[in-house]
């Protein structure tokens, strides 16, 4: 039975969501029920440099209000924190706490299992082949979850 590219499309972003859904109820299972893939993807983005509601609201493609809203929430959750900028004390940077990598470490082991599983379901020789695919199709480059549109390219200067 041959499939269109809208079914492809679907079933990819249908791989994504169940393994996004499962890491999501795991983590709360795990005592972080708190947290959502939003959380994940901004945490990220901090990590590397977003460290202001402008620059989060630009690397997630969202209005700095919205990204001050998911930085009140890490705040609240503990995630992040706002620190004084040692160059200028003026300015308040974002800093993920130990708690929020802690739940990163946390959220990563749990894909791990993930994948585990999904070899154990389809196989080890399956599942890699499954991954050379996508490699060939959309590149070896790391996907980017806090670039524009999710598109995985480096954001332009």
């Amino acid at each position: 039975m041959s499939r269109s590219g809208a079914d492809l499309a679907l079933l990819m972003l249908g791989g994504f969501r169940v393994l996004a859904d499962r890491a999501t109820a795991e983590l709360a299972a795990r005592g972080h029920d708190d947290v959502r893939p939003v959380h994940d993807f901004a945490l990220q983005a901090i990590l590397s440099g977003a460290d202001s509601a402008s620059e989060l609201g630009r690397r997630m493609s969202v209005t700095k209000q919205a990204a001050a809203k998911t930085i009140a929430a890490l705040e609240e959750r503990r995630y992040v924190v706002r620190e004084p900028d040692p160059d200028d004390r003026r300015r308040m940077r974002l800093q993920v706490t130990d708690h929020g990598l802690a739940m990163l470490r946390e959220g990563e082991a749990i894909f791990d299992e993930m994948r585990r599983s999904w070899e154990e379901q389809v196989g080890a020789d399956v599942l890699r082949e499954v991954e050379r695919a996508l490699r060939a199709l959309v590149g070896d480059r790391t996907v980017r979850l806090d670039s524009p549109g999710w598109v995985g390219h480096e954001l332009e200067s």
